[in-house]
């Protein structure tokens, strides 16, 4: 077999693995794009011919996203118990219940052995306060009393003391004066006389004595006494204040044990519905429910106000910039469908993860109407109308053909033979494309135009990519371009 032969029979395989490619995609871009044909397309032989009449309408485009519905004003039910606690109790999501309903119950164990070691606590610091309380009137009634009492009488004992000295030394002096005039007359001896003479210096010293130890007791010892006295009570003071504090910690102890059990028991704290709060995507186990250990300043349980319902969506990073706050959006509940406006877009994308499969995407708030019947966790569809155009050319994009000299779509024409044409294009996505030049309204477009190329033409084709603009997004990230009718 010759190398020509081999090349065109894989020029062939090749050829057909596209057509069944392209086919795929026309039938599954024709389906999904069912729902935005107006009324008068769906009769026409688009599935039977594989062609699309170009016409000239309103069209809407627009991205959408899945999400489920929020309470934009919750009240969080957090645990109030100090360290980690475990749940022996707790009411079901969903239900609705009364201010002052218990909620929760948490394990009381260990937070009621602590309520008794701080009650005995309390008992022994306040006998301790007691006793310092006791001590500090002692040490205040010795320092009265020795003002009082001890130092007058000690005071007067050494005034005596210099009294009886003085008195000792005037009768000294009285009793050598006698034996002076005696030994005058020859009466006394010079012996005598001398032994009067140091009677006198000896009772003089005594009164120096005397005198010296009254003026120490003045100065010196009563201030001493008095220092120490003070001091004592001082300590006592500053004893009574470390108990006084001890007693208050203690107290202060006790009262947030008992606070912490009956924190063990959270009521709620108004009438409405109760549920349990989202477990982030990467737990395996929920936050909260029956014997989950749970930590102090928790969200436990959340009251959503039903009258202020939102929905958080994502927006793909491609196409944030085009959503801005206040445009309108369409919400398709289970039950009905809601007309909403964007009322906040992140500034900051969210964290990638590996729940995130790498596709970066914005926070956006989409604010509901309040109607009765809407609840948190309901799963809603959420259409954001971009733009909207008025009188446009529009095809689908399977008619779309990119090469490296530009866009084209193939026209069919009464000879039989399509006609390539090349095309300015405008806004699109993965089901229609603005044609701004061209094709003419009324000109039938093919859908399947590798079909009709030539093998040099198929050769120098880039790849088939439908737009460029919009090969980027998932499925779920798809801006939809949806004609709108006249209905």
């Amino acid at each position: 077999m010759s190398i020509d032969s081999n090349n065109e029979e894989r020029s062939g395989f090749g050829r057909w693995v596209l057509r069944f490619l392209i086919l795929g995609f026309v039938v599954g871009g024709t389906v999904a794009g069912v729902y935005y044909l107006p009324d008068t397309l769906l009769s026409k032989e688009v599935v039977e011919n594989l062609t699309y009449k170009v016409m000239r309408g309103p069209i809407k485009i627009s991205v959408t996203e899945q999400g489920t519905l929020e309470s934009s004003d919750n009240t969080e039910i957090k645990c109030k118990v100090r360290g980690r606690n475990t749940v022996t109790w707790v009411i079901e999501s969903g239900a609705i219940v009364k201010a002052g309903d218990e909620l929760v119950r948490l394990d009381t164990k260990k937070i009621e052995e602590n309520l008794s070691l701080q009650k005995t606590n309390v008992h022994e610091a306040t006998a301790t306060l007691e006793e310092t309380k006791t001590d500090t009137a002692q040490a205040q009634i010795a320092i009265d009393s020795f003002e009082e009492g001890r130092y007058t009488k000690g005071l007067k004992s050494r005034e005596a003391e210099v009294q009886r000295a003085q008195i000792n030394l005037d009768a000294s002096k009285d009793k050598y004066e006698q034996y002076r005039q005696l030994f005058k007359r020859g009466r006394v001896s010079e012996l005598e006389l001398d032994g009067s003479a140091f009677t006198v210096t000896q009772a003089e010293l005594q009164l120096k004595v005397a005198q010296t130890r009254l003026d120490v007791y003045k100065r010196y010892t009563r201030a001493m006494d008095l220092e120490q006295l003070k001091g004592r009570l001082s300590a006592h003071k500053s004893k009574l204040s470390a108990d006084q504090a001890g007693l208050q910690m203690d107290m202060a102890r006790r009262s947030r044990a008992e606070t912490e059990l009956g924190n063990c028991v959270i009521k709620a704290p108004k009438d409405g519905l109760v549920i349990y709060p989202t477990a982030a995507a990467w737990k395996d186990t929920p936050d909260i429910g029956e014997g989950v250990s749970v930590s102090n300043d928790q969200i436990l349980l959340i009251m959503p106000d039903l009258e202020e319902m939102q929905i958080e969506i994502g927006i793909h990073e491609a196409i944030v910039d085009r959503v801005k706050m206040g445009l309108e959006a369409s919400v398709k509940l289970p039950d009905r469908e809601l007309k909403a406006k964007v009322s906040e877009v992140a500034t900051i994308a969210q964290p990638l993860g590996p729940w995130s499969g790498n596709v970066v995407k914005y926070d956006t708030i989409i604010s509901l109407p309040s109607e009765e019947g809407l609840k948190p966790g309901m799963s809603a569809e959420v259409e954001v109308v971009l733009a909207e155009y008025e009188d446009v050319l529009y095809v689908p994009v399977s008619a779309i053909l990119e090469t490296e000299e530009g866009h084209f779509c193939w026209i069919e024409q009464s000879t039989g033979q399509p006609k390539r044409q090349r095309v300015i294009l405008g806004e699109s996505n993965d089901v229609y494309v603005i044609v701004e030049q061209g094709v003419k309204e009324g000109e039938d477009v093919i859908l399947n135009p590798l079909e009709f190329m030539e093998q040099t033409e198929l050769a120098s084709a880039d790849q088939y990519r439908g737009l460029g603009d919009t090969s980027e997004y998932t499925d779920s990230d798809s801006v939809v371009q949806e004609p709108v009718t006249d209905e």
